[in-house]
Formats: structure tokens, C-alpha cells, sequence
């Protein structure tokens, strides 16, 4: 077991490495501001369902594998930048039948999935937890799997509560506008490029 003073200040760590810029944030605004507080915090749930997977390939050493192969890297980059196309496209032509004045309204399911694929396919995250999780771990605390779990979870507590509040905060600054067919319009286009420039950074980070 991680000792309680251990799992205090990585819980601290985590939540100030949530609030630094990343991709992940990036589309939490995004998709906050461009439909609500409601799907923001969807996808905040897919997010952190996501940081499951990884935590678990850290624990059973799978991560270390895939950190080592270039090949299969640049395999689940290419499908998470892929995803984010289809998820621009997806954005751009909804803003253009808000533009026409027809409401879309996105279903609770494929929200909550976005934030899965985003997290799981972003080869970042796992080397991030890869290289953070084992230095908060000690052999002296007993079993190492156990302990990556539980600063999995810790990191994930953290994580809901940071993008929580900012999916609150920016949906409600999207809702004002959310009656306003014009300013859904902008927005989901907002969106749309935001998702374009994050499949373009997931492709070119090395």
C-alpha cells in the first residue's frame, strides 16, 4: 500500500499537471463550450475512464513495451489523429446546420466515448504515467502493481476534479450563446479547429 503522506502529495502533483496546457484540456474546452456544461463533463468521465487503460498497462508492464516499439507508437497516434479529424468534420457540419437554425443535440453515449478514444489513443498519456507513476512506488510498501493502481486512481480523482470545474466553468460560459443559432455556429467551428490542431500536435510531438 502507498503510504497515506506519499498519496497526499502525489494527489497534489497531479492536480497541478491537470491544470497545465495539454491536449486533453484543450478538448474539454472545447467541447464545453461548444455544446455545455452536460457534455463537457461527459467527455471529462470518457477522459478519466481512459487513464484506467492506461494505469492498467502501466501495472502490468505492457507500456513499457509499447514505449519501446516506434512502430506501435506512431500506430496509436495515427489513430488517435485520425479520430480527431473525424471528430472536426463531425463539428464543422454540425455548426453549419446551426448556422441553418436546426439544433443538434449530441447523445450522453458518444460523448462519454470521445473522452475514452481521446485518452486511449493519445501514446502520450501512457509514457507520461509510464515515467510518473513508478517514482512514487517502493518496493518496501509491498506489492508494486498494487501501488501503480492506486496512483492511477489518485491521478484520475485528481484529473475529474480539475477538468470537473473547468467543463462546469466553460459550459457555462458556452451555454449564454447556446441560444443564440449564430454563436452555436461559431463555436462548433471553434471546436472543429481546435480538434484539426490537436491531431496535427499528436502527429508531429516526438
Amino acid at each position: 500500500m502507498v503510504p497515506i503522506t506519499t498519496l497526499s502529495v502525489f494527489f497534489g502533483v497531479s492536480v497541478i499537471l491537470a491544470l497545465a496546457p495539454g491536449p486533453d484540456i484543450l478538448f474539454v474546452l472545447a467541447q464545453s463550450m461548444a455544446y455545455g456544461k452536460r457534455d463537457g463533463l461527459l467527455v471529462v468521465l470518457g477522459l478519466c475512464t481512459g487513464l484506467i487503460v492506461h494505469t492498467t498497462l502501466v501495472a502490468c508492464g505492457v507500456a513499457a513495451i509499447v514505449a519501446a516499439s516506434p512502430k506501435l507508437l506512431f500506430a496509436i497516434k495515427a489513430m488517435g489523429a485520425l479520430y480527431l479529424l473525424w471528430l472536426a468534420v463531425g463539428a464543422w457540419r454540425s455548426a453549419g446546420r446551426e448556422h441553418e437554425g436546426r439544433s443538434v443535440q449530441l447523445a450522453p453515449g458518444p460523448l462519454y466515448l470521445r473522452g475514452v478514444v481521446m485518452n486511449v489513443t493519445n501514446p502520450k498519456v501512457l509514457i507520461f504515467f509510464l515515467a510518473l507513476l513508478p517514482r512514487y512506488v517502493s518496493e518496501a510498501n509491498g506489492v508494486v502493481w498494487t501501488q501503480v493502481v492506486q496512483l492511477g486512481i489518485t491521478f484520475q480523482l485528481a484529473t475529474l476534479l480539475v477538468f470537473g470545474v473547468i467543463a462546469l466553468l466553460a459550459g457555462g460560459i458556452g451555454e449564454r450563446f447556446l441560444g443564440n443559432p449564430k454563436a452555436r455556429c461559431v463555436l462548433g467551428r471553434v471546436a472543429a479547429v481546435v480538434f484539426i490542431l490537436l491531431a496535427s500536435s499528436l502527429l508531429i510531438h516526438r
